[in-house]
């Protein structure tokens, strides 16, 4: 899950995306990153970690214009990194992304056949280069960006700016929310309503398989087959907390509606297609680690105990490892078999507590292979 954001008009984009882009921090801080369009030129400012570093990259090196894209990543494909940091570029079209492109290996290596260089290890960057490329082909910038959705699988959210065309940006959906205020003379993009509340109340939602042509008089929408779209613009009446509850009565009712998304974004990035590899940072388990384990103990509380017994039913069925589902506060009263063919896996879903940290130092003693925290 990353966040999006968009802008064109009459002010100054890099200050007004930087601030949309504060609101949508919690969708991912591992990066973050800006391209502002300015007389013709395109100007990118990319940082690895939060918004703060990027703020300070712009307080030294600062951009001007009134069309821009932002993002800010919580990483799936490829490590966090500036390299790896949104807008990604090719030629001149400028792309930010919030999804998964679930073909991207076999488009990599198609448009690497034909002549196109990569620098970074995201999906995204593929999509730049696939509308580049009909670009080259002579497709104007909308015709450019709908024939390369057709080759693309997966999910996304895409916002594109393209060098020669400053007149306006395009949007597609799938999958992925992607929301367009309308302003007086200016028009906004983001992934979520909170980051245009400073700016407008009326919006327009794009639904699956949609492609928006957004400028600064406001919004067009094409279905998948090019036919126009006609879709009433909503006035947002929530104020900025029931903003952010989406809608529902309250923050519960709208996690327990986000648990298939949430499981969707928790794997994504962390399964190699190409290597038929998993990884999953901060668990220093090798593959040689993994074949001595022949018993795993979940210990944990409250809800996140809930977690532990779907997990031991998981476990059980993929990995054929024999698994105990513990209370932490019973855990280490009830003399545990552990020893160093066993994995303890403490689950916290508020951060470390008195329970799970004497379950970690339980293991320890009775020398269990491995103590793991996950959250």
């Amino acid at each position: 899950m990353c966040g999006i954001v968009g802008y064109i008009g009459r002010r100054e984009a890099a200050p007004l995306l930087l601030e949309s882009l504060k609101k949508l921090e919690y969708r991912g801080y591992d990066s973050a990153g800006i391209a502002v369009l300015n007389s013709g030129k395109v100007a990118i400012r990319r940082c690895e970690g939060k918004l703060k570093n990027l703020e300070e990259i712009l307080a030294r090196s600062s951009v001007h214009g009134t069309i821009g894209i932002g993002h800010t990543r919580w990483a799936t494909h490829g490590r966090p990194s500036e390299t790896n940091a949104h807008p990604h570029r090719a030629g001149d079209v400028v792309v930010v992304h919030n999804g998964i492109i679930e073909n991207y290996l076999e488009l990599k290596e198609e448009l690497s056949r034909h002549g196109s260089h990569f620098e970074s290890e995201t999906d995204t960057e593929i999509v730049a280069h696939l509308v580049d490329a009909k670009l080259s082909n002579g497709a104007d910038f909308l015709t450019a960006v709908r024939q390369s959705l057709q080759e693309i699988q997966g999910s996304y959210a895409l916002v594109f700016l393209n060098q020669r065309d400053p007149e306006r940006l395009i949007v597609a959906k799938n999958s992925t929310p992607i929301v367009v205020g309308w302003g007086e003379g200016e028009t906004f993009i983001a992934s979520d309503i909170p980051a245009l509340l400073d700016y407008t109340r009326k919006m327009t939602f794009l639904e699956d398989g949609e492609v928006g042509e957004v400028t600064a008089k406001g919004l067009r929408i094409l279905d998948r087959k090019g036919k126009i779209v006609h879709r009433a613009v909503k006035e947002i009446t929530w104020d900025a907390v029931a903003a952010r509850k989406g809608g529902y009565r309250h923050f519960m009712l709208k996690e327990i509606h986000e648990q298939p998304r949430a499981l969707t974004d928790t794997f994504r990035g962390r399964v190699s297609l190409k290597e038929g590899d998993v990884s999953l940072e901060g668990v220093p388990l090798t593959r040689s680690d993994m074949k001595k384990i022949d018993r795993i103990h979940l210990v944990a509380c409250g809800t996140a105990w809930h977690a532990a017994l779907v997990g031991k039913f998981m476990l059980e069925e993929i990995a054929g490892i024999p698994t105990e589902a513990d209370y932490g506060s019973e855990f280490r009263y009830r003399s545990p078999l552990i020893d160093s063919r066993s994995l303890l896996l403490p689950i916290s879903q508020s951060g470390e507590t008195a329970d799970t940290l004497a379950a970690v130092e339980l293991g320890r003693k009775r020398n269990a292979s491995r103590s793991v925290s996950g959250d």
